[in-house]
């Protein structure tokens, strides 16, 4: 996707409706108290999940990995001035799998962080991004 296009409707008491560029509903509540629908930092930590959780799992396929679990954990610390945006973002990659190798899990994961994972690359110049991961055999 080079361009992408998203609309956002106010659909009132405080919830928005978005639309991505793929044509997918998606509620926002800006209520922080309510909490109904995901609100727009919840959403952009699990695009940094998604993005990231999509290249390291593709790259360990390719290299042939056995992967039988993977869950990402994304933690955000955000400045405690205003717009108070995150100032740091931990991503923590949990794998399970036969005989995963590390120094491939190690590898896929830096691949992503500094080379393919384009929401990475766009939150890079204003958060601190720390990854680090486990690996359980089974």
């Amino acid at each position: 996707m080079k361009n992408a296009n998203a609309t956002v409707h106010y659909a009132g008491n405080d919830f928005f409706v978005a639309i991505t560029p793929s044509g997918h509903a998606q509620a926002i509540d800006v209520n922080g108290e309510r909490s109904s629908a995901a609100s727009p930092l919840e959403l952009l930590l699990i695009g940094l999940g998604g993005c990231t959780g999509a290249d390291v799992i593709s790259v360990l396929h390719k290299k042939r990995e056995q992967v039988t679990d993977y869950r990402l954990e994304i933690h955000g610390d955000r400045r405690d001035e205003h717009p108070r945006s995150f100032k740091r973002i931990e991503v923590r990659h949990i794998l399970r799998g036969r005989g995963l190798s590390e120094a491939a899990v190690a590898q896929a994961i830096e691949l992503s962080s500094t080379k393919y994972c384009s929401v990475a690359a766009t939150l890079r110049p204003t958060a601190e991004i720390v990854t680090s991961y486990e690996i359980h055999e089974g």
